[in-house]
């Protein structure tokens, strides 16, 4: 079994026995994960403490509704609580931006795509980050979450066209921001 998988399981029961530990094991294992798929969604690092908070709090007010389903199952579970705490940020802090961003005047839409050979995950996370806040969160969804523009359309609430068009800009603007980079250093 790997050591994820203990860890987890070790979580599991805690809960199960209505230890109160369970909450701070759960905090301790995985903050720095949850940090992360936060700031997927998120740029501003205020922000970003505001929605964890909330999303622990949410988790531990419903730890007893966890059910276990297997190894990764309680991983999952948090993912998902922290990234439904991070579009509820976003459909209330910026709903006008998902709804009506557009491309910014410079952006030249361009077929041909970067090479991402050589290009640190850390620069594309950042790249990803930042993206205007409507174009991130669909293209997090889709990309990440695997969602088709039917679900993101439902779960942001705007039209489907509308999510395919902001993830359609955001590959865009993306693109962009690597060629740049990759002019800057031949």
């Amino acid at each position: 079994m790997a050591e994820s998988d203990d860890k987890e399981s070790g979580i599991v029961r805690l809960i199960s026995k209505g230890d109160s530990s369970a909450s701070k094991a759960i905090y301790c294992a995985y903050a720095r994960y949850l940090t992360g798929v936060c700031t997927r969604y998120l740029s501003n690092p205020d922000d970003v403490k505001d929605v964890l908070h909330d999303s622990f709090l949410h988790i531990f007010a419903s730890m007893n509704s966890f059910e276990y389903r297997g190894p990764g199952s309680l991983k999952a579970w948090l993912t998902k609580i922290v990234i439904n705490e991070s579009l509820q940020f976003i459909r209330n802090a910026y709903r006008s931006e998902i709804l009506y961003s557009s491309l910014e005047a410079e952006e030249i839409i361009d077929d041909d795509p970067p090479q991402l050979e050589g290009l640190p995950m850390e620069m594309l996370h950042k790249l990803i980050c930042e993206l205007p806040p409507g174009y991130r969160t669909v293209f997090n969804l889709y990309v990440f979450e695997e969602k088709s523009h039917k679900e993101i359309a439902s779960i942001l609430k705007i039209k489907e066209a509308s999510s395919a068009s902001q993830f359609h800009r955001a590959k865009a603007l993306l693109a962009a921001k690597i060629k740049k980079i990759q002019s800057n250093n031949p």
